[in-house]
């Protein structure tokens, strides 16, 4: 079958076009016709072997792709995540993993809502615990995560919806699905930017998945007993330590969330599913379609999601 191979990492060169073998589903797995894969930015770690090693160590060579949406050989439409293989024309599924999609809801939408979107429900609803009324920061708010956080902490009564994004266009967006201010997310000073943006008054929440000095001071930004949870590192730079007696000091907190451990809560995504492919079908949530490639072109994907060309929900389409 046609699949996207990685033989050695790298960056976006070292995604291939190959004929490989069609995978063997193990016992209880389910064969899935790939209708399309996800593409997303953990994808890019993979590729260069930077994506939490010690977790989620990757053998070469290997099919990266780790979301589709497909049919089952018995006709069913489901969306399923995995640790990896999607990048092909079928895949081999859990079907712990694997969830039905409502006839409303077309192949993209699900597919962003699979990972960006339970990753954003995740972070409001789990790791910060947001609560109405609270001020909620959203980096890289036209991404695919932060396009569905700025939208769900609207949706779950955010007092105010402060996001941050490196382009006029991309701040725009932002606005329109709802942010209450935009940003320019290379502020040299990020700390008194969001301050200033919440009307003079240190924020509630930050959704965070940049890094470096826009982490260090994104928590710096914080009100008491505000949180700030750091689910990726776009720039690749890492953060400085947090001393817990800071956190003591200022009574913040900082935390971490991969989405691969919510899907061991039982019901825990189902939940997040569920509720929002009901906001969807109600209007209260969009998905952007930030474009669908050819599969044989996944290393362009990689190079437009890495140069942050790229708003929304990238997709690869096996049968180009």
């Amino acid at each position: 079958m046609r699949a996207i191979q990685i033989a050695e990492f790298g960056g976006p060169e070292v995604l291939q076009p190959a004929e490989t073998a069609e995978p063997q589903p193990a016992d209880g797995q389910v064969l899935v016709r790939v209708e399309h894969a996800g593409v997303n930015y953990a994808d890019t770690h993979m590729a260069d072997n930077s994506y939490l090693v010690a977790l989620a160590p990757t053998n070469l060579p290997m099919v990266p792709g780790s979301e589709i949406v497909g049919r089952t050989p018995d006709g069913r439409r489901v969306v399923a995540l995995m640790s990896g293989g999607g990048y092909a024309e079928q895949a081999a599924v859990d079907p712990a993993l694997m969830f039905d999609v409502p006839d409303e809801i077309d192949s993209l939408t699900a597919l962003a809502l699979m990972i960006q979107g339970s990753t954003a429900w995740v972070l409001l609803r789990k790791s910060v615990r947001m609560e109405p009324g609270e001020s909620v920061v959203v980096h890289a708010a036209a991404g695919g995560v932060g396009s569905l956080a700025v939208q769900l902490a609207k949706a779950f009564g955010a007092g105010r919806v402060i996001a941050t994004a490196s382009s006029e266009e991309k701040r725009k967006l932002a606005l329109e699905l709802g942010a209450d201010i935009a940003l320019d997310s290379r502020a040299e000073d990020m700390k008194t930017a969001l301050i200033e943006a919440n009307e003079g008054r240190p924020v509630d929440i930050v959704l965070d998945m940049t890094g470096g000095r826009i982490t260090d001071e994104s928590v710096q930004a914080l009100a008491p007993f505000g949180r700030l949870s750091f689910y990726g590192m776009a720039s690749r730079e890492e953060p400085s330590p947090v001393r817990p007696p800071n956190l003591v000091q200022y009574s913040t907190g900082v935390s971490g969330m991969w989405l691969a451990h919510a899907f061991a809560v039982p019901g825990l995504v189902q939940q997040a599913m569920t509720e929002m492919y009901r906001l969807v079908q109600q209007g209260t949530l969009r998905t952007i379609n930030g474009g669908v490639y050819p599969l044989s072109e996944a290393r362009r994907a990689h190079e437009d999601l890495r140069a942050r060309r790229t708003t929304g929900k990238l997709a690869l389409d096996p049968s180009r």
